[in-house]
């Protein structure tokens, strides 16, 4: 029996119609994953791929040093299936927000957890939580062997709240981890022939001692008492005093950092004058930990090859 066309329009509407719910339930399964900082927003879209969404809590374009919480952010927590933290000190204003959404227990990834923390630089001290008794340094994810620690954790805590994607996460999360290696691998290899390259350094505050250990560098003074805050006339006397008698030779400011007292310090010791990038600006984007920490050991070993013997 042959069917009409209108009965055979019909079935066909019928079918495309009924498969709709079916797509739309595919992309409503997957997860939602929030993040409070840039460099976790590329941790995880590298580790979920498109199996998840990655939602920023905090738009582009605010500090998270200086953020509050607005209505519209925490709103935007209530739709999230989990949220991945620094959780030591660098996104404090999260547990407010969780706390004031529809999601009060929603389930957090703490990155940090398999990290060995280093104690915070100085006064710093006073603006970074406690984290096993310790006060600590909360920029762990300026380095990439606390990056590569922390991908490896996100990973896994990630793959038990989304069982069906585990095994893809855990293999997104060691390609990569793979890739981060090989940055370090290439700005190592710069300096192979260099000799001894080790420098007396200060950094204009404490975030970047993680990355300065890797290359086998320790901080000799730090001169923001806290991140943002810029120190009183004696505190930047003393400081530079400090680097006179520790014969420091370089100092690692933050990219685009508008300071007057940057410039003092330059003019009045002529310690060579170098900015690393916090990764905390810009648009959310998969590859911006990879781009601005492959410029910060760039000018790492810059640094090294100009002022070392």
């Amino acid at each position: 029996m042959t069917l009409s066309l209108n009965r055979r329009r019909f079935l066909a509407a019928t079918l495309a119609a009924g498969a709709l719910p079916a797509g739309a339930n595919a992309a409503a399964e997957r997860k939602r994953f929030g993040i409070t900082l840039h460099p976790y927003y590329s941790y995880v879209a590298n580790i979920v791929g498109d199996r998840a969404e990655v939602v920023p809590i905090i738009p582009a374009g605010f500090n998270p040093h200086a953020y509050e919480p607005r209505p519209e952010d925490i709103q935007r927590i209530g739709s999230l299936d989990a949220i991945v933290l620094n959780g030591i000190g660098h996104d404090d204003f999260a547990g407010r927000m969780i706390a004031a959404s529809s999601k009060p227990k929603l389930p957090v990834v703490e990155s940090n957890a398999d990290v060995p923390l280093l104690p915070a630089a100085g006064a710093m001290a006073q603006a970074a939580t406690r984290a096993s008794g310790k006060v600590v340094n909360p920029h762990s994810f300026l380095s990439i062997t606390g990056s590569v620690l922390q991908v490896a954790t996100i990973a896994r805590e990630l793959g038990r709240l989304d069982p069906a994607n585990a095994e893809a996460y855990t293999a997104n999360a060691r390609t990569y981890s793979r890739r981060l290696r090989q940055l370090r691998a290439d700005a190592l290899g710069k300096l192979a022939s260099a000799g001894d390259t080790r420098l007396r350094v200060a950094t204009i505050h404490g975030a970047y001692d993680y990355l300065l250990r890797e290359f086998g560098l320790e901080v000799s003074a730090v001169v923001e008492p806290a991140h943002g805050i810029e120190p009183s006339p004696a505190q930047l006397a003393e400081t530079i005093a400090t680097m006179r008698r520790l014969d420091v030779q370089v100092i690692f400011s933050e990219l685009n950092f508008p300071s007057a007292y940057v410039e003092t310090i330059r003019r009045e010791t002529g310690i060579r004058l170098y900015s690393f990038s916090h990764v905390s600006h810009g648009d959310y984007t998969a590859d911006r930990f990879e781009r601005e920490m492959t410029r910060n050991m760039d000018t790492l070993v810059q640094a090294m090859l100009e002022t070392g013997p």
